[in-house]
């Protein structure tokens, strides 16, 4: 078995005039044996920076935490938040320097379940968030449950 088979996950993204939307599925299994069906694959870094991230459910969350760190140290020396283009920038740079990491980054809902659908490592419903200039509308879809 491959490692970059263990943990199966969907992340979606899209980008429209002054608003994006990233959804992902809620299923963290390893093959076929479902382990928890409310797995947070996308995180928010400040207002308007959120980052989904799909593969090995450690390295996710060990990856989170370092974005995090570093996104603290800068807002300590910079006294304010990044701009999503410093912190694609800083995702880049993580990822490069530890290549051994196992997840992949992207910076909607039909186009979600559709694939949650398609794909039996994946599901348990979605969770989207919608951000304008103006607010953050957070959705959990319901999907597909087997």
């Amino acid at each position: 078995m491959s490692i970059f088979e263990y943990n199966g996950s969907a992340v979606v993204a899209m980008v429209g005039k002054n608003c994006f939307a990233i959804a992902s599925d809620r299923r963290l299994g390893v093959q076929l044996q479902t382990i928890a069906t409310d797995f947070q694959r996308i995180s928010k870094i400040h207002d308007r920076v959120f980052i989904g991230l799909s593969g090995l459910a450690t390295d996710v969350q060990t990856l989170y935490q370092r974005l995090v760190f570093r996104h603290k140290l800068y807002q300590l020396r910079e006294e304010r938040d990044m701009k999503p283009e410093t912190f694609a920038s800083l995702v880049s740079a993580i990822l490069y320097e530890k290549r051994s990491v196992r997840v992949w980054p992207l910076l909607v809902p039909t186009t979600l379940l559709s694939s949650v659908d398609r794909d039996c490592l994946s599901g348990w419903g979605g969770h989207v968030y919608v951000v304008t200039p103006t607010e953050v509308k957070e959705r959990i879809l319901k999907g597909r449950m087997d």
